[in-house]
């Protein structure tokens, strides 16, 4: 009996123990937390232009494909219409940024590339395009939208990748994107990487509507 009752006090100082050190552990990893800085994003100069756009509400519009492009175009006229009829925030005061990235990357470039290229930019397409579609014919719905005040971003890694397809083997690659860097489309900018932008878009206070 007397052994019991020794056995049982040992249990009972040992959860006494854990307990002890349970709570110290908690108090310390509380302690932690409450001395940590709170995250702050690091802003680069090269983003000041993000910085520096007005708007009550900031968007931006990731868009991967080309099926996404018409999508996209869709989203930023509803996102301007909702603001205005819903909320009385009228298209200045909105901040939306578009960025044409991936397969969607082409679409940034103008009507001069594609008359040139078309065939290798859409080769599924027949008869093969001779023309941004979304930036010229009778909607020219790109440029419509920049009159509203969206600014367009376009990957600058998959640009390269085009410039390599479209200057074939052994050819110039970066005559190629010069020749494609002078033929964005209105309010297109040449980022470093369309992920990277999305990413610091959103540091920026821009919250991000991906498209697909």
């Amino acid at each position: 009996m007397k052994k019991h009752e020794n056995g049982r006090r040992a249990v009972i100082t040992g959860l006494g123990v854990a307990a002890a050190v349970s709570a110290l552990g908690g108090q310390t990893a509380a302690a932690q937390i409450g001395s940590a800085t709170p995250f702050s994003p690091t802003l680069h100069a090269q983003d000041a232009w993000m910085a520096n756009m007005p708007g009550k509400h900031r968007v931006v519009l990731d868009i991967t494909s080309p099926a996404g492009v018409p999508d996209g175009i869709r989203f930023a006229g509803n996102i301007f219409n909702g603001n205005r009829t819903g909320y009385g925030v009228e298209e200045s005061e909105m901040a939306i940024l578009m960025c044409l990235r991936h397969q969607a990357t082409a679409y940034g470039y103008g009507d001069a590339i594609w008359k040139k290229y078309g065939a290798q930019l859409a080769p599924d397409a027949k008869p093969a395009p001779t023309a941004n579609q979304y930036n010229t014919g009778e909607r020219a719905q790109l440029p419509a939208l920049v009159r509203r005040g969206v600014q367009i971003m376009v990957c600058g890694t998959a640009s390269r990748g085009i410039a390599t397809r479209l200057a074939g083997p052994g050819g110039d690659v970066e005559a190629m994107l010069k020749e494609m860097a002078a033929d964005v489309v209105p309010s297109g900018r040449i980022v470093v990487a369309g992920v990277v932008a999305v990413t610091h878009a959103q540091e920026h206070g821009f919250t991000m509507l991906y498209v697909g």
